[in-house]
C-alpha cells in the first residue's frame, strides 16, 4: 500500500464515514423531534405499542454516539502508521515540518470522531427525556381514564 493510499483512506474513508454518520445522526433526530409533536399518547390503547413507536431510530443515533470515537481512533492510528512509515522510509533525513503535518492528519481524525459523538450523545439523551416525558403521559391519561 502507497503512502497517498493510506493518506486518502484516513482523509475520505474515515472522515468521509464520519460525515455519513453525523447526518445520519442530525437526520433520525429531527424526524424524531417532529414526530413526537405530533404524538398524542392517550390515543395509544398498549404502552408497549407507544413506545415502540417513540423509541424508532434512537438505537441508531445512540449506536453513531458510541462508535464514532472508534472511528476517528481508527483514523489516527492509520495517520500514525503512515507517520512512522515516513519517519522509517527517510530515516535522518526526515523534515520535522512533514512529521508534523502527518501527525495533523492523525488528529483531525481523533477530532472528527469527536465531532460526531458529541452531538449525537446529546441529541440521543435529549431525545430519551422526551420518550419519558411521553410515557409518563400515557400513564396519567390510563390514571385518568380509570376513574
Amino acid at each position: 500500500m502507497q503512502i497517498e493510499e493510506l493518506k486518502n483512506i484516513v482523509d475520505y474513508g474515515i472522515i468521509g464515514i464520519l460525515v455519513v454518520m453525523s447526518f445520519t445522526a442530525i437526520a433520525f433526530a429531527i424526524e424524531r423531534f417532529l414526530s413526537y409533536r405530533s404524538i398524542k399518547p392517550e390515543n395509544y390503547e398498549s404502552k408497549t405499542a407507544l413506545e415502540l413507536d417513540l423509541m424508532r431510530r434512537l438505537p441508531a443515533i445512540a449506536t453513531i454516539g458510541a462508535n464514532a470515537p472508534y472511528i476517528g481512533l481508527l483514523g489516527t492510528v492509520l495517520a500514525i502508521i503512515l507517520t512512522f512509515y515516513v519517519i522509517g522510509e527517510k530515516g535522518s533525513e526526515i523534515n520535522p515540518a512533514e512529521v508534523m503535518k502527518h501527525l495533523a492528519l492523525a488528529l483531525k481524525a481523533t477530532a472528527a470522531g469527536l465531532l460526531v459523538a458529541i452531538p449525537s450523545t446529546i441529541l440521543y439523551n435529549l431525545l430519551i427525556g422526551k420518550v419519558d416525558r411521553l410515557l409518563a403521559r400515557w400513564d396519567i391519561a390510563q390514571e385518568r381514564k380509570e376513574h
